[in-house]
């Protein structure tokens, strides 16, 4: 692959990456490390995309998959920071980002993956390897404990 190549992607897809890294493992640097190999991925295989949906697309499945790796591993620490500040822009923001962070990692990347980037169920369940009822399930069950959580703030 062209360095030029590969820059115009980091560029281009790098906060997307970085954002449903962090959604998923809710740890900055094992986040920055994950978009890292998902980059290093595309350079190794160097693959040719169809239309830059594609190209994000591959990317994200790519960051997703290496996530899910990330979650499995017997090195993983069992409990990770909570971050001092997440990336959001007002206080309201903020406290749903920190009630999305206490969620589990599935349910994090779930409603990410909808609401953040748009995909579909069809397309998170390709991206995942979930099944299209599984994902759908979970996006149900995500928002169910999405709005117990905040309603217990609101009190």
């Amino acid at each position: 692959m062209d360095p030029n190549r590969l820059e115009t992607l980091i560029h281009t897809h790098e906060n997307t990456l970085y954002r449903a890294a962090l959604a998923i493992l809710g740890d900055a640097h094992e986040a920055e490390d994950a978009v890292q190999d998902a980059f290093l991925r595309c350079l190794e295989k160097g693959p040719e995309f169809e239309s830059p949906a594609h190209e994000k697309a591959w990317l994200l499945r790519v960051t997703v998959n290496g996530c899910k790796s990330r979650l499995r591993s017997p090195w993983r620490r069992r409990t990770a920071p909570l971050l001092d500040t997440y990336p959001a822009a007002g206080p309201e923001e903020q406290s749903l980002m920190e009630a999305i962070g206490a969620l589990p990692a599935r349910d994090r990347a779930v409603l990410h993956l909808y609401y953040y980037e748009g995909y579909q169920t069809a397309e998170i369940a390709e991206m995942t390897g979930w099944r299209e009822g599984t994902v759908r399930s979970r996006l149900t069950r995500a928002r169910a404990k999405l709005g117990d959580l905040l309603k217990g703030e609101m009190q």
